[in-house]
């Protein structure tokens, strides 16, 4: 009998990727090598400048850049984490009302300008509240995790000694991205206002998921062994069924139709952004391999 193919693979521990990594779904195909990141973030730059692994969970405005510089990694229509982001800015309310027509002018912290949470916020501020984002300084404390890729001219590096949160409250910054680090503070409000409403009606009129990690594998391994890939896909779908639904909307979209609104939207905002050079297509994103996986 052969050997399962052994898969050096970046996935944390999430209530979908549980049965996977604890060994609860297995599989006589594949055996899985996790790196130890309980932050999958941290282990981004050597995953797109290295090829250090030959699976796993990537941020797509990451993939997006990677793909866009000729990186050999490819996406699978699988969804690891998703949110909506119109809940992810937050001002400081003893400084005054702040609502996204006041950001012209105004400092704005990101962890970094590349980050995928970063991309979709300042995409819904440019296109559903028409926030010209050109006249907004973002202030960053780390950079992009492609090498290639340099920051526009309004955006600036924060004093190594200095933390987000902290600058935010202390008026350093007129308001900042805090996604799921929002602290509980009592002086802390969103700038978009009512974002569950925002939201409800940004997904009516897009019908997008805005999806924060997507699964990928190094484009040789799909190439050469179709069949791993496939049964990859299998396990990772298990593994979410296994979680269980959450709410009316799968925020973990699967297959490609249901992800090709979010994956057009990423593209979009990122072309506008300049965080790639071009629109790419949704189907570039993919082979013949993992494109027709549902």
């Amino acid at each position: 009998m052969t050997a399962p193919m052994r898969l050096h693979t970046l996935l944390a521990d999430y209530p979908v990727t549980h049965a996977l990594r604890t060994g609860e779904i297995g599989s006589d195909l594949i055996a899985f090598d996790f790196a130890p990141y309980e932050v999958s973030n941290q282990a981004f730059k050597p995953m797109v400048r290295e090829l250090a692994f030959d699976a796993g969970e990537l941020a797509i405005a990451t993939f997006l850049q990677a793909k866009d510089w000729g990186r050999p990694l490819t996406l699978l229509p699988a969804t690891i984490s998703g949110r909506f982001q119109h809940h992810c800015i937050a001002y400081n309310i003893e400084r005054g009302e702040l609502r996204p027509q006041d950001l012209a002018g105004k400092r704005v912290g990101v962890r970094a300008y590349t980050q995928t949470t970063g991309m979709w916020v300042r995409g819904i501020l440019q296109n559903q509240f028409g926030v010209d984002l050109s006249k907004v300084t973002w202030l960053t404390f780390e950079d992009a995790h492609v090498a290639e890729y340099e920051n526009p001219p309004n955006v600036i590096i924060a004093p190594p000694e200095k933390k987000l949160k902290d600058m935010l409250l202390d008026g350093e910054l007129d308001a900042a991205m805090l996604g799921s680090d929002m602290p509980d503070d009592p002086r802390l409000r969103t700038v978009i206002p009512d974002p569950e409403a925002a939201a409800r009606a940004w997904y009516g009129k897009h019908r997008a998921v805005s999806v924060n990690h997507m699964f990928v594998v190094r484009s040789d391994l799909s190439r050469d062994h179709p069949g791993v890939i496939a049964e990859l896909f299998r396990l990772l779908k298990e593994s979410k069924a296994r979680a269980g639904p959450k709410g009316e909307i799968d925020m973990r979209p699967y297959g490609l139709e249901t992800l090709r609104p979010g994956l057009e939207l990423a593209i979009e905002y990122c072309h506008q952004q300049g965080l790639v050079r071009r629109r790419m297509s949704v189907e570039e994103l993919f082979d013949d391999t993992t494109i027709g996986l549902e």
